[in-house]
């Protein structure tokens, strides 16, 4: 007598209960590559699953078909890089941040997109034309396509390729755009004058935030508002749920000789992690080449109780990410490979913190208990070898919620 089992006869109740188990989305899938059965009795996209594990957005292959549309996204779990169709992301494009799984891109349009690699979403925000400091646009003016007002009330004029590399530094979304039934807000923020400009999903135009432009050193959406934060690590809070933003500046004590500030929401408290630099001068062929490297991370916590910054020196078994993504925090013992008490960081190096430095290298793991520093081992350098790329930033998979495909 036989004791194997027919897995496709188990009934469709208990393989949504085993799959409710499941907490890696590769795990998933898997389960439901088992047979037809198993697809037919849970989602495409599961509901219940929790924000996962980022993956690492990697620049082109040296030897890669410039018309490919392939990009490779590096898993740090298992070392494994992923291939994944992104036409968007061409070379006469840009990307400025990834927030909830998707993706910011900028091209010599006034159009900006968002896409989810993963799932082949599009959508787009209100374009660069509808900025309140953005004048006129005048697509047949070569050069100078864009007229600028600046705070002063001087005026100036710029190209369509100088708009889609140093217009906007960071977009930072309130919640995913994938819930088609929800509505959220997307925060920029502008690299050269530091404002803050907020819209809400179907909005026509973006809209300033007043008396907020020197907190433009990073954004988080935290309980129900936008938090800002400045170069010295003061906070402004931003309610823009109603008709008019609301900014309330928390008096915390100013944080001196940081050269990087962000914010992260861990564990329902919000987190201010400033990062050093160090900064060394090379001359090559009578040619001043400046580069930095990161030297330490220092981590805080906001006590509301008297609003102060609390020095930070472990983070509960939880990992941050950091770079031209919406900073994030995840608890390392639910990822394999991934580094408890440890900050995963990348090159999001602008031209507001240093004039004249060459970008492009500085990532790595920042060990907070230890304080030490190493490498990204897993991270395949050989495939650029000979050449220098653009540097790599966190792509953050999606907060899995039903979509259309």
């Amino acid at each position: 007598m036989s004791n194997s089992v027919d897995l496709s006869d188990l009934p469709p109740e208990l393989l949504e209960t085993i799959a409710k188990k499941l907490k890696v989305h590769k795990d998933y899938i898997r389960f439901r590559a088992v047979c037809r059965g198993f697809r037919d009795s849970v989602p495409k996209i599961p509901k219940h699953l929790p924000c996962q594990l980022p993956w690492l957005m990697l620049p082109r292959r040296t030897n890669q078909d410039p018309e490919s549309n392939l990009r490779s996204f590096l898993s740090i779990s298992d070392g494994k890089v992923h291939l994944i169709n992104l036409p968007e992301d061409s070379d006469n494009h840009r990307r400025c941040g990834s927030s909830h799984g998707w993706l910011v891109m900028l091209d010599e349009t006034p159009l900006i997109s968002i896409v989810n690699p993963l799932t082949q979403c599009k959508q787009h925000l209100p374009p660069l034309s509808s900025f309140p400091n953005v004048i006129s646009f005048a697509p047949g003016e070569t050069g100078r396509e864009y007229t600028i007002k600046t705070s002063d009330d001087d005026v100036y004029t710029c190209s369509s390729k100088e708009m889609r590399d140093s217009f906007i530094k960071k977009v930072v979304f309130s919640s995913s755009p994938s819930n088609e039934d929800a509505d959220y807000y997307a925060l920029a923020i502008l690299n050269q004058t530091g404002d803050l400009a907020y819209c809400k999903k179907g909005d026509k135009r973006w809209k300033f935030i007043d008396d907020a432009n020197s907190y433009c050193e990073d954004v988080v959406y935290y309980e129900d508002c936008f938090y800002a934060v400045s170069k010295h690590g003061t906070i402004a809070k931003c309610d823009v749920n109603g008709p008019t933003p609301d900014v309330l500046f928390l008096e915390t004590q100013r944080q001196i000789g940081g050269d990087m500030q962000y914010l992260v929401n861990w564990k329902d408290e919000l987190l201010l992690v400033t990062r050093y630099t160090e900064l060394e001068f090379n001359m090559d062929q009578n040619k001043l080449d400046i580069v930095y490297k990161t030297s330490e991370f220092q981590v805080y916590k906001l006590v509301l109780n008297g609003l102060k910054w609390e020095g930070v020196s472990e983070l509960d078994g939880h990992a941050l990410f950091l770079g031209e993504n919406s900073s994030i925090a995840f608890c390392a013992s639910d990822f394999p490979g991934c580094k408890r008490d440890c900050i995963y960081f990348t090159d999001d190096y602008s031209e507001w913190n240093y004039d004249g430095a060459n970008g492009n290298h500085d990532l790595g793991v920042y060990d907070l208990g230890n304080e030490s520093l190493e490498a990204l081992t897993c991270y395949p350098e050989e495939f650029y070898s000979g050449r220098r790329w653009p540097p790599p930033i966190w792509f953050t998979p999606i907060v899995w919620l039903p979509m259309k495909l």
